[in-house]
């Protein structure tokens, strides 16, 4: 494995599969699941950082008169019910896992304690990040950013929907090519939307390369940490 120990971030609205018709579908829970346990079966580290959107965005709050900060937070527990779910499937495989909040919520899970959470990854166990850094006005981006920082991994791997960075948005523009590698500097000066500004800098001061692939093609995962080419690497 080229990657030993992994920050893996996944979209919450992915959760929702194509027909979107529930916030959590299962059999893209089970696809998930199946693809984490594969890599590890390898003696990979993984920590995961999911998002909310399916269930809930700060972003919406202004629409629905609802204060930016309490929305926010809101959006923070609507990552905690999709950190949970991944949970519950992860062990129904198996898969021993431990789940760390950004808010102190005792009866469902740990607070984050660096330490801790290191601990947990030496042992073995998959550790889920709940409820962002527990602060308003900071993305899921900048939550996978700076954990993967403070845990110490190789990569910070961003699960899409789609294959790469592609020049123009691959969904409405067939024209638009793939990037394979991507320098930071480049990334910035192209203004390319890989992640949000602030996750995207914690990555390149501390020179934390990102990989973006679609985690929906069964075994990219297990390519993308083995090193081969399986997506776009910014570093």
């Amino acid at each position: 494995m080229k990657y030993k120990r992994i920050l893996l971030k996944l979209s919450g609205e992915a959760l929702q599969g194509a027909s979107k018709s529930t916030n959590i579908n299962p059999d893209v829970l089970e696809q998930y699941c199946a693809e984490i346990k594969a890599l590890q079966q390898e003696k990979v580290e993984i920590a995961i950082v999911i998002g909310g959107g399916n269930i809930f965005r700060g972003g919406q709050a202004e629409a629905l008169g609802i204060d930016r900060v309490q929305g926010d937070y809101m959006g923070m527990l609507a990552t905690v019910i999709n950190a949970m779910a991944l949970q519950s499937a992860l062990e129904r495989h198996g898969v021993y896992t431990r789940l760390m909040s950004g808010i102190k919520m005792e009866q469902v899970c740990e607070p984050f304690i660096r330490r801790r959470a290191i601990r947990h990854l030496e042992k073995g166990r998959i550790v889920i990040f709940g409820a962002g850094i527990g602060n308003p006005y900071f993305t899921t981006d900048s939550t996978a950013s700076l954990r993967a920082v403070e845990v110490q991994a190789d990569v910070v791997l961003k699960g899409t929907r789609v294959d790469g960075v592609y020049t123009k948005d691959p969904e409405k523009f067939p024209d638009a090519t793939r990037y394979t590698k991507l320098s930071f500097q480049e990334a910035y000066e192209k203004n390319l939307n890989i992640m949000d500004m602030t996750a995207f800098t914690l990555c390149m001061e501390n020179n934390l390369p990102i990989i973006v692939f679609d985690m929906n093609k069964k075994g990219n995962l297990l390519k993308v940490v083995k090193g081969e080419e399986a997506g776009t690497l910014i570093s």
